[in-house]
């Protein structure tokens, strides 16, 4: 009689733990479903929306992305489980990817452009450089042809610069010759150097001559437009 109430016993100690570990992958089934509808809903939300509460939407995904895969952790036939999470991993994902793209285009559109950048394109046409003056593209091997086409272009467009053009072709040219430095440095021809500094110098006496001609100007205009 003890024999077969201790049986009972066990048995019923037993399934208590049976029917705990089924309330547990039920819970944890349910985790997985509640994230798989949340990335779900975020695909239909509309886009303008989407975008303007990206953050929020973002904090939230990755919260009910660590409690679905804590859930697939216990989770005994998980195999299915596992493809419909990295299905919705997949959708979101690629729907944040979108979005990113959206956003950064947006972000472009909305920036105001930069006036100078004119200027430096038609001075290193292809816009190789930018409001950072970065020149590391200049090389033993171009940087004769870069000072070439430099002078050439400003020759042919000085006419249309405005005084705070000036000023960044300056800025420009001091950026170009930095680079210099550091091409000599790393085998540049005394030929080219010596063509280089012939450049450097014709157009040093042009460009103060010109850029003082446009301060005259615009101080011209600027007292005709007072008369």
């Amino acid at each position: 009689m003890k024999t077969r109430i201790v049986l009972l016993g066990l048995s019923l100690v037993a399934l208590g733990f049976t029917s705990c570990k089924s309330e547990e992958e039920k819970q944890a089934e349910r985790t997985v479903e509640t994230y798989t509808t949340y990335v779900d809903s975020v695909s239909n939300v509309a886009a303008a929306d989407a975008k303007a509460n990206w953050e929020s939407i973002e904090a939230e995904y990755n919260q009910r992305t660590t409690d679905a895969e804590a859930a697939l952790a216990a989770m005994k036939d998980r195999a299915a489980a596992e493809e419909r999470v990295a299905a919705s991993k997949a959708k979101y994902e690629e729907l944040k990817a979108k979005y990113a793209s959206e956003m950064e285009a947006e972000m472009k559109a909305a920036t105001p452009a930069d006036p100078r950048a004119r200027v430096r394109t038609v001075l290193f046409p292809g816009g190789q450089v930018g409001a950072d003056m970065n020149f590391d593209w200049v090389n033993k091997d171009n940087i004769l042809k870069v000072y070439n086409d430099f002078n050439n272009a400003y020759d042919e467009n000085k006419d249309s610069f405005t005084r705070e053009d000036f000023d960044e072709i300056k800025k420009a040219w001091e950026a170009l010759d930095a680079r210099k430095n550091t091409v000599e440095k790393e085998g540049l021809s005394s030929s080219d150097n010596l063509k280089i500094a012939e450049l450097k110098l014709k157009w040093a006496t042009t460009f103060k001559v010109d850029r003082l001609k446009a301060k005259g100007d615009e101080n011209q205009d600027a007292k005709d437009e007072a008369n």
